[in-house]
């Protein structure tokens, strides 16, 4: 690989590397290896224990399966999950209805609900057209003081290191590319 193809490559990771925040539904981060992933402040059994608690079903209930619901009510098999996996809960619900014989919830957590609405809109969509129900929750369920939840559990109760992510990525892309990794290289960027 040539220097001034190296040089483009740093350029082309220099930039992606640079988040904006406004333009993005979602937070993300990075491992150490390189990897994206989205950032939740509050686990998603906070919002589910809020929820549940709030509407006195059940938590976590076995199917025989060994499939859990997040919440059994009388009349619902309700799966909740984060809006960057809102087609993953389609199916879980649709599998916890199928197992309890009840109708099947969708709960989706929109932690940015003015950006992450469009997700919500899908699922509802999708509800009128296959026959299950969906609502959602915003982190103001979990009565946040502090930018702390109720939950002692939650992970926002967890001390939280500093993680450096752009010189994460910095340090994947240096290590590759002395390494002569190239095809790792054009997937970093």
């Amino acid at each position: 690989m040539s220097i001034y193809n190296k040089i483009i490559i740093i350029f082309c990771i220099l930039i992606s590397s640079c988040n904006i925040v406004l333009a993005s539904a979602f937070e993300y981060g990075y491992t150490s290896d390189g990897f994206k992933y989205v950032i939740h402040h509050h686990n998603e059994s906070s919002y589910q224990h809020a929820w549940c608690s709030a509407h006195n079903s059940i938590e976590e209930f076995e199917n025989s399966d060994k499939t859990r619901v997040d919440c059994l009510t009388d009349t619902y098999a309700i799966e909740f999950d984060f809006a960057d996996k809102w087609a993953e809960s389609i199916g879980q619900a649709l599998h916890y209805s199928f197992m309890t014989g009840k109708r099947a919830k969708v709960v989706l957590i929109l932690e940015n609900p003015e950006k992450q609405m469009c997700y919500f809109e899908r699922v509802q969509n999708l509800g009128k057209i296959h026959n299950f129900d969906v609502e959602y929750v915003t982190p103001e369920i979990l009565n946040i003081v502090d930018d702390k939840c109720q939950y002692s559990d939650c992970k926002c109760h967890k001390v939280k290191k500093k993680k450096h992510k752009f010189l994460n990525r910095i340090k994947y892309f240096f290590n590759n590319l002395l390494n002569n990794n190239s095809d790792v290289l054009y997937l970093a960027v």
